[in-house]
């Protein structure tokens, strides 16, 4: 582990006492990653004395849910700006940048709780200021609550270590993609030899997925462009079709991966409408792409494998001008 990191985890370590009020945050529509390490923080806080919350900007992503089986009490995102207030801490975790908070931004920028946190994106963000465990070389911000335990000699619960193994797993696609590392594995054969089922852990990831989200997959990649060169791939969520499916956000999960796996692709995005005039785009790359870097010429951030921004217009709009930044990089 990196010098800095453990300095990282001493300092969030530190700022946590028994009986603390610790509010835990993480982006709007929290993925697996988020969802994981926030749950893992909690029972390793809830272990310590320490009285952690969950308290999201959105509902906890149902396809995660069974990481709370057995945390009585730690998801109150309905009533996330009083606990924000009552807490004596936020961590924010999977993200570095207040904008990413929705309705939450507000109470977490006016700087009157400390703040710290703990995230693996290429970002100084614009959180206000405290201690923070930051590492982009690590795999998930999963590894980085896993590093804050091991450093500061905490007991890693089961339930923690299923919800850490959950933000690892997701994070590097099943342990696929190239963020995942030697120590990426060993962590997750650490995790392991706490009595996972692994195959229990996929079933409820990978085999419990709601008709609706196949459904949403099926007409997400009816929209699929391909240009061969200079090898570039997107899709584009119709307006209405998760209200026609039945399904939330989070049920496009993954889906930018369909167009990264056509042969020549280098570059695949995801366009969606998220409200206010605003579009979400997701970006994903092959070989030395750094969408992190494309992104962040659109106000947004991320991997350099895997980023995302909003942008303000059209869908149409939005795409001419994105998509001709992409060609021109390409």
């Amino acid at each position: 582990m990196p010098g800095s990191r453990q300095d990282g985890a001493r300092a969030v370590a530190a700022a946590i006492e028994p009986g603390m009020r610790v509010a835990l945050t993480t982006h709007v529509n929290a993925d697996g990653d988020g969802a994981g390490s926030e749950v893992g923080l909690w029972y390793l806080l809830a272990a310590r004395g320490a009285h952690p919350v969950i308290v999201n900007p959105t509902p906890f992503p149902e396809r995660y849910s069974f990481l709370l089986e057995g945390a009585n009490g730690a998801e109150r995102s309905a009533k996330a700006v009083k606990e924000l207030a009552r807490a004596d801490l936020v961590v924010v975790l999977d993200i570095a940048d207040v904008g990413r908070l929705g309705h939450l931004a507000g109470a977490i920028a006016a700087g009157t709780v400390p703040v710290a946190c703990i995230d693996h994106h290429a970002s100084d963000g614009t959180l206000p200021p405290g201690p923070r465990l930051v590492d982009a070389t690590a795999c998930a911000t999963g590894e980085l609550v896993y590093d804050l335990a091991q450093t500061a000699g905490w007991a890693l619960p089961r339930d923690a270590a299923r919800a850490l193994y959950v933000a690892l797993l997701t994070d590097t696609g099943g342990f696929r993609f190239s963020n995942t590392s030697p120590r990426t594995l060993q962590v997750a054969a650490h995790l392991l030899e706490h009595g996972l089922d692994v195959e229990e852990i996929y079933s409820r990831i990978y085999a419990s997925a709601p008709e609706g989200r196949l459904r949403l997959i099926a007409e997400v990649l009816d929209t699929l462009v391909v240009e061969v060169p200079p090898g570039l791939a997107w899709v584009t969520v119709p307006p209405g079709a998760l209200d026609r499916h039945s399904v939330g956000a989070e049920d496009l999960e993954g889906v930018v991966e369909f167009p990264r796996s056509v042969k020549g692709v280098r570059m695949a995005l995801l366009f969606r409408q998220i409200g206010n005039g605003r579009i979400k785009v997701s970006f994903r790359s092959m070989g030395d792409i750094d969408v992190a870097q494309f992104a962040e010429s659109f106000g947004g951030g991320g991997h350099r494998k895997a980023a995302g921004a909003s942008l303000e217009g059209s869908i149409a709009a939005v795409q001419a001008t994105v998509l001709a930044a992409a060609r021109a990089m390409l």
